[in-house]
């Protein structure tokens, strides 16, 4: 990585200020760090995540702590099967004393934006996110109109109820750069939650660490990161390798690849390290492609999972033979 950005010296300013904001994310959640520090990966590669778990996990204090964290502006929308696009986008109404349409935004217009049981609206409505995720405006009444920078969608499904939800369409999952679960707590963290929260919400203590600004140039800083070709040759041929897999109907897309691009970068600039390595890329596969892969009918059948097929591939796929790039 050439230093045309920032200094050694302004490298690690970013990262123990970068540590600053999981530090204090961790503080509000109990025994998650490896997934608030995939949070951080998405946030860092300007991504947007899917959060699949149970009810009651933590899923959205999560993304509030990040949000205060990152002193970027929360907004939540609870889906719902009435929920309309416009519900979500906003509304040109008509001003009779200006005599001409107002646009009043929507809760999409925001920085972090909770979409909280993404799978219980139709997909009329889950769509009118798919030009927002993707391009980071909407075209309401055929005007384009910018979202605020930055902007993350961290969306939330539960995966045990399936009554009144709408599946997510590939072409939507396609977008989220990571889904991840939060899982139980072990006992002696779920302790540990009753204790903290016993006088008061450690939400309620979360303090600004960065500034909008100063994130957004973290997320440029991070893309600077080198990524030699053997490591580029590495995650094509994940990709690759999932699409012809005897078990698989649809492997990763192009999109995959590139997801698995950015993730690593990213994960490597928050370890403090200006190069990507192959444990990296291995570490985030699972995370970046998993819901990008459809099995076969047959396959889903006699018992083989996503989760599986992804063990398989990295291990039939050969890690590059990497050397640490000198810098002067």
């Amino acid at each position: 990585m050439g230093k045309n950005l920032a200094t050694i010296q302004d490298f690690d300013q970013y990262h123990a200020k970068i540590a600053s904001v999981m530090q204090n994310v961790n503080a509000v959640i109990v025994g998650k760090k490896p997934v608030v520090e995939l949070m951080m990966v998405a946030i860092m590669s300007k991504g947007h995540v899917l959060l699949e778990d149970v009810p009651g996990v933590g899923k959205t204090m999560l993304v509030r702590a990040l949000a205060r964290s990152l002193g970027c502006s929360f907004k939540r929308i609870q889906f719902t099967p009435d929920l309309l696009p416009s519900d979500v986008t906003g509304v040109s109404i008509y001003n009779q004393k200006e005599a001409n349409f107002e646009f009043r935004q929507g809760p999409i217009f925001g920085n972090v934006i909770l979409a909280d049981e993404i799978n219980r609206t139709s997909p009329k409505t889950q769509s009118a996110l798919l030009e927002a995720m993707e391009e980071g405006s909407l075209t309401v009444d055929g005007d384009t109109k910018r979202l605020p920078e930055p902007f993350m969608v961290m969306a939330t499904q539960n995966p045990i109820e399936y009554e009144g939800t709408f599946p997510l369409p590939e072409a939507q999952l396609d977008r989220f750069l990571l889904k991840l679960r939060m899982g139980y707590p072990t006992q002696e963290e779920e302790m540990e939650v009753l204790t903290r929260i016993q006088e008061n919400h450690p939400i309620d203590q979360i303090q600004e660490v960065i500034s909008k600004e100063e994130l957004q140039q973290f997320q440029q800083a991070a893309r600077l990161t080198h990524v030699d070709d053997s490591i580029k040759e590495y995650i094509v041929e994940l990709s690759q390798a999932t699409r012809t897999h005897q078990s698989v109907y649809l492997g990763a897309s192009p999109r995959g690849s590139l997801a698995l691009l950015r993730a690593s970068q990213a994960l490597a600039y928050i370890r403090g390290r200006e190069y990507v390595i192959p444990d990296d890329v291995k570490y985030l596969t699972p995370h970046t492609l998993e819901h990008r892969i459809i099995l076969k009918s047959e396959s889903r059948l006699s018992g083989a999972t996503v989760s599986n097929v992804l063990k398989e591939v990295i291990g039939s796929v050969k890690v590059p033979v990497f050397k640490e790039p000198m810098y002067k």
